[in-house]
């Protein structure tokens, strides 16, 4: 059986791919499957794509991406299944997903860990948005054999147009990748370090709660200090804020500097998509973490067991002290989270219900 990946983003390079379908490859050949992809953006271009400006660069990238999706079509006869990951197209109406699911009759496995067909265009790419065609994600829901959904909120509006909807949940390799038994970092006691990660486009994320987090920084003076790893150098009017460029080679390194991890959101219908990435990250790492509960967060977090679900300043504000003056309580949610991580949303819990996909 082969399977062709049509992905967005070069290999091992982009989270949403990496910790939702990459790291299931050697499973799928284990049982047999052959394995081939595509991405639309070439390295080169995916170097910029993000960054403002490099216009003609990004324009080149396009007409290449948009040759080779073109071109691939001709090479489908002997492939099984085309799992397509958010779109073949950045731009415009789904003509190559209608050609591979009602002219070539191929078995369409659509995943998406987002809410995609809503309006979300990167202020640094703000002239493509009225190209986007966030409507064709229904269409596509239609044309599939399965549709692979990060969360309940994204199953249900899939469900909408297709009766095979997979609620496949974004996992962790705790065994080979985020497990802290593998790495010999020491935090340092003092400063406790409250950090996050993520990309340029959630750092807006960050915003509101910067006045809680002046207020712990004019509390525990010299106590505490805030990390930010990203692909991008936030400005925030913090006084004891560090700054990390993410880098995959150093990613687990750097997250293990963390005492605790913070992952606030709008509650808004966006941030509804949101698959938990980062409190899945700092769970399997043993870090406690503190979110806001929104969409799948609430899943994740079994408040006061595994982690902190903060709605007001003044629930950040107590459950960042807390942690902020007691090592235990650090270590105790830090255990107890890993162990949620582990159970629910590891490579090993969640590949049986991987491979049906493909079944």
């Amino acid at each position: 059986m082969k399977i062709l990946f049509l992905i967005p983003y070069p290999l091992k390079e982009a989270p949403s791919q990496r910790f939702r379908f990459e790291q299931y490859f050697h499973l799928l050949e284990e049982k047999g499957f052959s394995i081939s992809s595509q991405s639309f953006w070439d390295r080169k271009t995916w170097e910029v794509l993000y960054k403002s400006g490099f216009k003609p660069r990004k324009t080149i990238g396009f007409i290449k991406g948009s040759v080779r999706r073109l071109a691939i079509l001709f090479s489908l006869s002997k492939i099984d299944y085309v799992f397509i990951h958010r779109e073949c197209l950045p731009v415009g109406p789904p003509v190559i997903e209608w050609m591979i699911g009602r002219l070539l009759k191929k078995k369409i496995i659509y995943d998406f860990d987002d809410a995609i067909w809503l309006p979300n265009t990167s202020e640094e790419n703000r002239i493509a948005a009225f190209l986007k065609w966030h409507s064709k994600v229904s269409s596509i829901c239609k044309w599939s054999y399965k549709v692979s959904c990060g969360n309940s909120f994204l199953a249900k509006y899939a469900s909408q147009f297709n009766e095979n909807v997979i609620l496949n949940p974004t996992t962790i390799d705790t065994d080979n990748l985020h497990n802290p038994n593998k790495f010999s970092i020491k935090k340092n006691t003092a400063p406790v370090t409250i950090g996050w990660t993520g990309t340029h486009s959630t750092l807006q994320y960050i915003e509101p709660l910067v006045p809680v987090l002046k207020k712990l920084e004019l509390k525990f003076p010299n106590q505490v200090q805030i990390l930010i790893i990203a692909n991008k150098r936030p400005q925030l009017a913090l006084d004891t804020v560090n700054f990390i460029p993410w880098s995959k080679e150093t990613e687990i390194e750097d997250l293990l500097k963390l005492d605790i991890g913070i992952m606030p959101l709008s509650d808004d219908i966006w941030a509804k998509g949101k698959c938990g990435f980062k409190a899945l990250q700092y769970m399997a790492l043993e870090i406690p973490a503190v979110v806001s509960p929104v969409g799948v967060n609430s899943e994740i977090i079994d408040a006061g067991v595994n982690g902190f679900l903060c709605s007001s300043d003044s629930e950040w504000m107590e459950a960042l002290e807390k942690l902020i003056g007691d090592s235990h309580v650090r270590k105790q949610l830090g255990r107890a989270g890993r162990q949620k991580i582990i159970s629910t949303y590891s490579v090993s819990s969640n590949s049986s219900l991987f491979l049906d996909l493909f079944s």
